[in-house]
């Protein structure tokens, strides 16, 4: 299953159990408080999902790594490349 799937299905399951106690479709009579609690859920899962992603992105910044093997190998095909073109005729 990839992870788009298992978003999706968890998605799908959340709303479903949100709008099954949301519109009382197996009829629980839940007590008021229950009922006003319950309406704001997909604005706090979304706010929570807001948190989750600034915090995860702060975290890929903060560890983020340099890779000196690849900035080496890439400097090494720019100059090659320089090479080529100027046996073309390209002057730099």
């Amino acid at each position: 299953m990839t992870k788009l799937m298992e978003w999706l299905f968890g998605l799908t399951l959340l709303s479903t159990v949100w709008l099954t106690l949301s519109f009382d479709l197996l009829g629980l009579n839940l007590p008021e408080t229950y009922q006003q609690a319950i309406w704001p859920f997909p604005i706090y899962l979304l706010l929570i999902f807001g948190c989750y992603s600034l915090a995860t992105i702060g975290f890929r910044v903060a560890t983020f790594n340099n890779c000196e093997d690849a900035a080496r190998e890439l400097q090494d095909q720019i100059q090659e490349a320089k090479k080529d073109l100027a046996r073309r005729g390209l002057k730099f």
